[in-house]
């Protein structure tokens, strides 16, 4: 279908409403007047690819990889626009550790897809996975699996009930230095252990006394494999110097102190918080500590904690809190939350009620309007977005959404792949098309100065080229965009158009296919249209050879 252009200084108008939804994958929905503008970066799964596309659903950039890769799984777009991706070969010889989540090599990139750098970790002894985190200084956070032998975990007072694979991956964190490839910091799960299994072993003693120690043998997955936490989500608060992470098979979050030393790290003391690197924060399941039961427990299976502190003011209500992916808060449906976690600037410590750090529930919770259209087992992101929608990923069924604070969806994404190929718009029965994380950059981001991110195409095959075209340019009149009113918009019977400056003029109301619906001189400040027989769709009103306005007709 043909793409009308029109040629003059320009201005978006938009329409205060959604367009009824004719896609199946790509862009399902998309109201420009309330989505918040820019690009959308997203690494889908079974595939090698990272891709950039703007709000219509189209390419603007590429990072293209060898088939042989997959996501490994979280993706980052710096300022400077290098990109910092997670992956791990698609078929791995005598791989001794993985799991769900799988990775094992980092790379830094260019906005040209050059290498600059590689950091692979990946043998019998350790593998990183999931997620990563770039900081300011360079560094980069790495959540990595551990092998603990039966033995060991044995010696640690692991319950031998609970060591089926005769092994444990306990996880820990390392901070890599790109420049030198040494690895500067680290924390280990192993280091801050407790237990009341056996008292003739290590780590021995009452876990509800020490809520700041990982009990060795709790557990939400009672089959006791070793990937005994599955660390799924990191992130890092440089004005705390504290690190957050998401422990989905415990049901909740932990803080812990990054402003110790490596050996303050592996202790009980030391660091801004004086607690070493024992939890100064945890949150979501308590009877992970034996201070609670089901009934207090608010996280089931979270993924993609942060900390909210990027694109958003400094001032605005929700900085500095935490926003998490709520998988399995219900059979049918998942949720996003934000959470206030209650630090305390004067005493560095978080709030402590005698039996749970933080608040007794969420400050924030949000569901989708239809609620069982977000609903993800694993995977799955949230972002706060600077106009105060959520931008948010179901992962498993590929759904990404972005929401008002009115519960309004006003952007709709599918991502159109099946098993990691591209499928045909139109396409109803889309599987394998799981899509860990979806974030927005703003327009304005550091990494799009001077790039070009002129529309090279969609993923999708076949793709529906005009659905996004009720964001087309419109000309501008004199400057004065309230010159010219058409009421009501859309309509369905009678439309009235309004001038405030009547006199001698042509008016044509065109289709997207650019043919003429209607061509008339209008001498009078006021008309009123029939379009109760025009066909649906979007029409274009033009004046003295202008086009002005666009015209919804929904019959």
């Amino acid at each position: 279908m043909l793409r009308i252009i029109f040629i003059s200084t320009i201005f978006y108008f938009v329409l205060s409403i959604n367009l009824p939804a004719q896609n199946t994958v790509g862009l399902l929905s998309y109201n420009p007047s309330k989505a918040f503008e820019g690009y959308n970066l997203i690494f889908p799964h079974n595939q090698p690819n990272v891709y950039l596309l703007n709000n219509c659903g189209e390419i603007v950039h590429v990072w293209e990889d060898d088939p042989q890769f997959r996501p490994g799984n979280s993706v980052y777009l710096l300022e400077n626009g290098n990109l910092v991706k997670c992956k791990h070969p698609l078929v791995s010889e005598n791989e001794s550790i993985g799991a769900g989540g799988k990775g094992g090599i980092v790379e830094i990139v260019d906005w040209d897809n050059t290498v600059l750098w590689s950091f692979e970790q990946n043998d019998s002894t350790a593998r990183l996975h999931h997620d990563i985190q770039p900081m300011p200084n360079g560094h980069i956070l790495m959540i990595s699996w551990e092998y603990k032998s039966k033995a060991e975990a044995i010696q640690a007072g692991r319950d031998t009930a609970l060591l089926i694979n005769n092994k444990l991956w306990p996880d820990y964190i390392l901070e890599v230095d790109p420049n030198t490839d040494e690895i500067v910091w680290e924390w280990h799960v192993w280091d801050h252990l407790i237990q009341d299994y056996d008292a003739g072993k290590d780590n021995f003693g009452s876990v509800g006394d020490h809520p700041e120690l990982i009990d060795l043998n709790w557990t939400s997955n009672p089959d006791g494999i070793a990937d005994w936490l599955h660390t799924n989500a990191i992130d890092y608060n440089p004005e705390l110097d504290q690190i957050v992470v998401s422990v989905p098979f415990f049901d909740e979050i932990w803080i812990i102190d990054h402003s110790t030393s490596v050996s303050e790290a592996a202790g009980h003391t030391g660091g801004l918080s004086g607690k070493g690197g024992d939890l100064i924060f945890r949150w979501g399941n308590p009877a992970a500590y034996r201070m609670g039961n089901a009934a207090d427990q608010k996280l089931f299976f979270q993924h993609d904690i942060h900390w909210i502190d990027e694109f958003v003011d400094f001032d605005h209500p929700h900085y500095g809190k935490l926003a998490v992916f709520n998988n399995r808060v219900n059979p049918s449906y998942s949720t996003a939350n934000i959470i206030n976690p209650g630090f305390g600037w004067d005493s560095w410590a978080y709030l402590w009620n005698g039996s749970q750090w933080g608040p007794e529930d969420f400050e924030l919770t949000v569901m989708h309007p239809q609620p069982t259209k977000i609903h993800s087992g694993g995977l799955s992101s949230v972002q706060l977005l600077p106009n105060d929608n959520l931008l948010i990923c179901s992962g498993a069924n590929g759904y990404s959404v972005e929401l008002t604070p009115q519960n309004d969806i006003v952007w709709e994404y599918k991502t159109p792949l099946m098993g990691g190929q591209p499928v045909t718009q139109g396409d109803t029965t889309i599987s394998g098309n799981i899509t860990f994380r979806i974030k927005r950059y703003p327009t304005s981001y550091a990494a799009f100065e001077g790039r070009d991110l002129t529309p090279i195409g969609y993923i999708e095959l076949d793709p529906d080229t005009t659905f996004c075209d009720m964001i087309l340019p419109v000309d501008e009149v004199a400057g004065n965009t309230n010159t010219f009113k058409v009421f009501p918009n859309p309509a369905s019977g009678i439309v009235t158009l309004e001038i405030d400056n009547p006199g001698s003029r042509l008016i044509e109301i065109i289709d997207l296919l650019g043919r003429r619906q209607l061509y008339f001189e209008m001498n009078d400040h006021r008309i009123d249209l029939d379009v109760s027989n025009w066909e649906p769709g979007i029409f274009f009103i033009r004046m003295d050879g202008f086009t002005f306005q666009k015209l919804l007709v929904i019959n």
